[in-house]
């Protein structure tokens, strides 16, 4: 570690999200940016720090530079596990933004040569920092609830020409670099899922391209049936054919004691709880969305997900959000696509 002291972060892929993760870096007093890579010359775009090596590709920055502690990779999703692959073997620690991969098992090979390097593997889930869905894990853990009978999931967003044919991103709506919206839009929240219920079982599934056909290799919509391993019954309608501007992305929860339901764009306000003898608390605000120009994306929560990987780094605590979680993810969404009949 060296300049601010703090941990040197090597940073694949300058987009709209690296952008985010440049950002967090240079103001999170113990990270320190020490290379950034991308296809294009970014070194002219409004913000590129100055003073930090442009690389114009990731393998090129992995064969050319050295001495950093953690690499973060904020590239197309079908160049995530190669990069991550490399990184590893360059003797590095790596932070991978959502989904960690397009299948599980190109995800525990990452996973096992992490192992065999003794680096640690992260995986970006930031939406497990809105302080809505905190409240919501805390308050199904603590029992007041009940049994958990039912479990319903909508996700309703819009991603039409503006998103798919924007100049510089050839990789959306492709197959083998794009993945599909489950993997690319809707990770975040069958996250929310995995980590308040834990695995899910997956029972049926059904998907359908309603408004892409022209622009997308994948569908753009779908549900699947699955249940938890307390045996709740939950159900996830997603769609990316909503017009214009994203609609909302809730979930509800029946339990035999209580009901709850999150809701707005990006599950970020309490819609209803009505519990025995319980009083919501005061609960503090989300944070905005991602904003992207023509869209938005999930909640702009990647100072906390730094913050808990130096904290990782440090040997503080355990990573919030490692590999094997964001492999289990990638597991879900491999076994609904499977299921029907659109396989990866």
């Amino acid at each position: 570690m060296s300049g601010k002291q703090g941990f040197k972060c090597l940073l694949l892929g300058y987009g709209h999200i690296g952008k985010r993760h440049a950002a967090v870096i240079a103001e999170h007093p113990e990270t320190e940016l020490s290379g950034i890579a991308d296809l294009t010359d970014v070194r002219s775009v409004a913000g590129y720090p100055s003073d930090i090596p442009w690389y114009p590709s990731w393998k090129d920055a992995l064969a050319n530079s050295g001495g950093h502690d953690l690499v973060i990779i904020a590239l197309p999703n079908g160049e995530h596990i190669p990069a991550a692959l490399a990184a590893l073997k360059s003797g590095y620690h790596v932070l991978i933004e959502k989904p960690m991969g397009l299948t599980a098992l190109s995800c525990q090979q990452v996973l096992e040569l992490a192992e065999q390097q003794k680096k640690q593997v992260f995986v970006v889930k930031q939406n497990r920092y809105s302080p809505q869905v905190q409240w919501l894990k805390d308050l199904v853990d603590s029992g007041k609830m009940g049994k958990i009978h039912m479990i319903q999931v909508n996700c309703f967003w819009n991603r039409d020409d503006r998103y798919y044919l924007q100049q510089g991103h050839p990789w959306r709506g492709k197959l083998t670099s794009d993945g599909g919206v489950l993997f690319t839009q809707f990770s975040h929240f069958i996250d929310i899922l995995y980590w308040i219920f834990g695995p899910l079982m997956v029972e049926s599934a059904h998907m359908e391209n309603l408004a892409h056909s022209t622009t997308t290799e994948f569908p753009d919509s779908g549900s699947f049936r699955f249940r938890t391993a307390g045996q709740a019954l939950g159900f996830m309608q997603f769609s990316t054919a909503v017009w214009n501007r994203n609609l909302e992305s809730s979930i509800t929860i029946l339990g035999d004691s209580g009901t709850i339901q999150l809701g707005g764009q990006y599950m970020d306000t309490v819609l209803h709880c009505h519990i025995p003898d319980y009083i919501l608390p005061q609960i503090p605000s989300a944070n905005p969305p991602n904003l992207y120009g023509n869209y938005s994306g999930s909640a702009a929560n990647h100072v906390q997900v730094l913050e808990q990987v130096v904290m990782a780094l440090k040997g503080e605590k355990s990573a919030a959000t490692n590999g094997q979680e964001g492999m289990e993810v990638v597991r879900i969404i491999e076994t609904v696509h499977r299921l029907a009949n659109h396989p990866i």
